[in-house]
């Protein structure tokens, strides 16, 4: 499918608040491009109901459903002739969500739709959306007005306001997800309590690959020993939290050394690494051959 990428800095300032929110109708006529994006894109249907076509297949969509749409994912709509079809989009980067307010959080149950939902497999993330029901519904569009209007306003603190409205959404997001999830599922044990906490820190990972991470961090954030961390990851991924990140941050340098023209050491600080030297040491090591080989190569073998 080909698709248009939208950039971060066409929708937000990336550094001081990288947010962005507006509502959208849409009729058979009126669709965006199939298109993939830089930033997360959380989505809520207002009303209506059309076709969301995701990574290649279709799934049927309906008012008050909720869904998120990662970074490099591509997606459209397809709507009837004659149906209408309303939206809010809200447009943001995980570093808009501090640490310090994670840490108060605790990154439990209380952040699932954000860190684990969006990293399931397609068919279990679209055939199972989330619907709100009477009991959310109202509360969850009166916080995106909100939200809106905050952000249209742009009065005192407006951003703090948001910040703390969008964590609001996803924790109201999570809840639901848990209470869905353990309708169908056995009760926890042990091990299954350790998959979430990696699943959980995997999707951390990911959304924060370009960010300093450190094991502290981790175990201050998780509130897990780096022992007991590094453990539940060889369990259960095989590989430490260490190899985890440098094999999410490296499949990314991949991706923005073919769809760029970045030099490899912008490369090499767009996925975390301070030091380009190390970089590119790491890449020759997971990868067989340096950055600028492996993007000379992929062009050559393409052309």
């Amino acid at each position: 499918m080909i698709a248009t990428k939208y950039q971060s800095s066409e929708y937000m300032d990336t550094d001081e608040f990288p947010f962005w929110i507006r509502r959208f109708y849409h009729d058979a006529s009126n669709v965006p491009p199939a298109h993939s994006h830089e930033f997360i894109e959380l989505v809520f249907v207002v009303q209506g109901c059309a076709k969301h076509i995701f990574e290649g297949q279709s799934y049927q969509i309906k008012t008050n459903d909720v869904f998120i749409i990662n970074p490099g994912e591509i997606h459209t709509f397809q709507i009837e002739s004659g149906e209408e079809f309303e939206i809010i989009n809200c447009l943001f980067l995980p570093s808009l969500i501090q640490d310090s307010l994670l840490k108060e959080l605790g990154v439990s149950r209380s952040m699932d739709y954000f860190y684990i939902h969006p990293f399931l497999n397609k068919s279990e993330r679209f055939h199972h959306l989330i619907n709100l029901g009477e009991g959310y519904s109202s509360r969850f569009y009166s916080l995106l007005e909100g939200m809106m209007y905050e952000y249209n306003k742009e009065n005192a603190c407006y951003s703090t306001l948001i910040r703390l409205q969008l964590v609001e959404l996803l924790i109201i997001l999570s809840r639901i997800y848990n209470e869905k999830k353990s309708n169908i599922h056995h009760p926890f044990s042990r091990e299954s309590e350790n998959q979430l906490l990696v699943q959980r820190i995997n999707g951390y990972l990911t959304r924060n690959y370009d960010q300093k991470i450190s094991i502290p961090t981790l175990c201050h954030l998780f509130n897990i020993s780096p022992r007991h961390l590094n453990r539940i990851f060889k369990q259960e991924m095989g590989r430490t939290v260490v190899e985890v990140l440098h094999s999410i941050r490296i499949k990314k340098a991949k991706q923005f050394l073919l769809e760029s023209n970045d030099k490899v050491i912008n490369v090499a600080i767009k996925v975390g690494y301070d030091d380009p030297a190390f970089f590119s040491r790491l890449f020759r090591r997971m990868v067989g051959c340096s950055p600028g080989k492996y993007k000379e190569n992929t062009y050559s073998s393409v052309n």
